[in-house]
């Protein structure tokens, strides 16, 4: 067999392999290939592109430039896709010049795909540069100009591209629908699909699926089950397609019955029919029924096992999200970014640090660490479980930050009472050029209201809105509301809620803020009044009730406490116990209080008498040491 008839061959069963779905034992065909041309190379990089692996196809694209391989036209096509799946817009600017260098700016599919690039990555002037200067395009052209706008939001422009289309296929109809759609505008995708109707043509999957996730987008319930009853009259209900859309649907609504229903109605059952059903299950808290469908679903993928991580971690079931991610390794399934960011929200929620450590090692391993959404995790891992130190490493590794690294860096200052640090790192944010949003001033007025730095805080109150045009939500005020009262200006404090009651329906939390200041300094009058009528306003809201207690009991009005709590239990209210935990060679130990169920109480209660011996007896000496 001659060297070409070898190449051929080989690259043929690297193409198999992929389509397969087997990309690693592709990948190891192409290692070993002593010779490689530019069939093989764009063979490959075809293959981890249509697969989703989008890095490394554009890895792939920089080893094929060292081997001095010309890139041609199939080249830019695939790895163009790669740009765009990825949201490489430098990576995808830079291979604009090299293809126009290498005279590749005249091939239809090479502008298609340059087009497409640009409009995933939110640059509808530049796809529409490409446009103008094409000379011959077709439908793929005109959808791909059209996804452009819709994608970044430009519905207007969108329209004006959708007028004027040779022919509008339905293609370009879904693309406006599902444009919408995203942005929850289920009248505007009705009204598109009236439309389209009228113009004769007929929807398909496409169409349907895309107008069951507005209906998710907007929480319309009746309306999807009407699109639901639709799509039955329709014969579209067997589709996959749609029918994982209408599963869905009903998932995020919590609609369990309707749910089953549809899971069980017969047709093609897809991996993502049974992950929505684990999502279903989820949602709800059942955990074990969403464990038997994950047990039961013929394939388990990284969204099967992502979907029950961050189930668990909804859950308020942190360890078993770790064990799961870790039962996922094993497996030998290679875990994207997504799954580290959902299992690292379970660690900070219950402050594994260890567990996070061992995660932000994998991490780096498989070379995510440098990712904003992957650092901005590991941030916020790290200052929940009290490790500052960590939080200033995992920022300083982000390749590109951006404003919720900064947010996210920013939070675990405050969160630490590193108030004058916070202040510090907001100046470096600003002169950096990062613009804050409204989140950023939540974060530092938290931050100098833990600290009792009232003046900074009136200072930054102002700024927001002088200086960013940014209008202050019900947060800020709360915040505000909190910080001046516990800093005993009850009488600010009291005039800015008033202010902004008739605002913002925020009438409740910030009365709740008065009272815990009224509390704080044994203001009885006020706070009396603040408390019966939160009562009245919130009658199963515990926080009022024993908030309006505790200023009894702080101003020796013991029989009135008593009252309140009884008021309490007569309406059912009960105050949610309070939790702590702590890490122990890899196992989450938690105390809740009421609760004596531990195995290792008995050791407890042994070493707080000691300790207790120890506090009141300084200078016992136990001789037996």
């Amino acid at each position: 067999m001659t060297c070409t008839q070898t190449l051929i061959k080989t690259t043929s069963k690297m193409a198999a392999l992929a389509r397969l779905g087997h990309i690693n034992h592709a990948r190891q065909l192409f290692d070993e290939m002593p010779h490689r041309d530019s069939i093989a190379w764009n063979a490959m990089l075809t293959a981890y592109t249509q697969l989703g692996f989008h890095h490394q196809a554009l890895s792939l694209l920089r080893s094929m430039r060292i081997s001095n391989t010309r890139p041609d036209h199939f080249t830019f096509t695939a790895t163009l896709s790669a740009c765009a799946g990825a949201c490489n817009l430098q990576c995808g600017t830079k291979l604009h010049c090299l293809l126009t260098v290498l005279g590749y700016q005249s091939y239809l599919p090479v502008n298609n795909a340059l087009i497409d690039m640009y409009g995933k990555c939110l640059e509808p002037c530049s796809a529409t540069g490409v446009f103008e200067e094409m000379k011959l395009g077709n439908e793929v052209t005109w959808c791909s100009l059209l996804f452009a706008y819709t994608n970044s939001g430009l519905f207007d422009a969108a329209r004006e591209v959708f007028c004027v289309m040779p022919r509008r296929v339905e293609r370009a109809w879904n693309v406006m629908i599902v444009g919408y759609a995203r942005n929850g505008e289920v009248e505007m995708c009705l009204g598109l699909l009236k439309e389209m109707k009228e113009s004769l043509c007929r929807p398909d999957q496409w169409t349907f699926s895309a107008l069951m996730n507005a209906c998710v987008e907007a929480l319309e319930f009746w309306c999807g089950c009407m699109l639901h009853s639709f799509i039955i009259k329709s014969g579209w209900s067997s589709s996959a397609e749609v029918k994982n859309s209408v599963l869905s649907f009903y998932a995020e609504l919590g609609c369990l019955g309707n749910a089953v229903k549809v899971f069980e109605s017969g047709g093609t059952l897809t991996q993502v029919s049974w992950n929505a059903m684990i999502d279903t299950y989820m949602k709800l808290g059942n955990t074990l029924e969403a464990l038997r469908v994950f047990q039961l679903s013929p394939e388990q993928n990284i969204d099967s096992w992502t979907s029950m991580i961050s189930g668990y971690a909804r859950n308020g079931r942190g360890e078993e999200a770790a064990m799961f991610f870790v039962d996922m390794l094993r497996t030998g399934l290679e875990p994207d970014d997504f799954s580290f960011a959902v299992v690292l929200h379970a660690c900070s929620n219950l402050a594994l640090l260890g567990r996070g450590e061992m995660f932000h090692g994998c991490i780096i391993h498989y070379g995510f660490h440098a990712y904003a959404f992957i650092g901005n995790s590991l941030v916020n891992m790290y200052a929940k479980c009290g490790d500052l130190k960590g939080s200033i490493r995992a920022f300083r590794d982000i390749l590109h930050k951006d404003l919720v690294s900064w947010n996210a860096m920013l939070f675990a200052f405050g969160l630490h009472g590193k108030a004058i640090e916070t202040l510090q790192f907001f100046e470096q944010m600003v002169v950096n050029g990062v613009k804050p949003d409204n989140v950023t001033f939540i974060g530092l007025l938290m931050a100098c209201s833990h600290s009792g730095l009232i003046g900074e805080s009136r200072a930054l109150f102002e700024t927001m809105q002088t200086i960013y045009g940014l209008s202050p939500d019900k947060y800020h005020v709360a915040c505000m509301v909190d910080m001046l009262g516990r800093g005993g200006y009850l009488a600010e404090a009291k005039e800015l809620a008033d202010k902004y009651c008739s605002v913002y329906s925020a009438k409740i939390s910030l009365r709740e803020a008065l009272l815990g200041a009224c509390s704080a300094h044994g203001e009885l009058g006020f706070g009396k009044y603040l408390g019966e009528t939160l009562k009245i306003t919130e009658p199963h809201n515990e926080t009022s009730y024993v908030l309006l207690s505790n200023l009894y009991c702080a101003s020796g009005q013991w029989k009135e406490a008593e009252m309140v709590r009884k008021r309490m239990a007569d309406q059912g209210v009960k105050k949610m116990p309070g939790c702590s935990w702590i890490e122990v060679r890899n196992r989450v130990m938690a105390f809740v209080a009421g609760k004596n169920s531990d195995p290792f109480m008995d050791e407890v209660y042994n070493i707080l008498q000691y300790i207790d011996f120890e506090i009141w007896n300084p200078y016992f000496v136990d001789i037996n040491c």
